[in-house]
């Protein structure tokens, strides 16, 4: 995780961003973004392989789930662009 996000600042310093640490800050938020919806799915698909009876109310759960993640994502980004 570390190394992601130093790869990540030195490719905001590279774009000559160096003075808009919001760039960043949006970045890190796409990328937990990102890891949640992964760990998300990830889970329902296992949750669905256990209990395939009950796909319906995991799908409904997993769905919500990740609206929520992406809304906290897209904030995040907003945020980070406006500071």
């Amino acid at each position: 995780m570390t190394g992601m996000i130093g790869t990540l600042a030195q490719a905001v310093a590279a774009a000559g961003v160096t003075g808009k640490i919001g760039t960043l800050g949006a970045g890190l938020a796409v990328i937990g973004a990102g890891i949640g919806i992964g760990q998300i799915g990830g889970k329902a698909v296992e949750g669905i392989a256990r209990q395939p009876e009950a796909a319906s109310k995991i799908q409904t759960n997993m769905i919500i789930a990740a609206a929520l993640v992406e809304g906290v994502a897209l904030f995040a980004v907003v945020v980070a662009f406006l500071g």
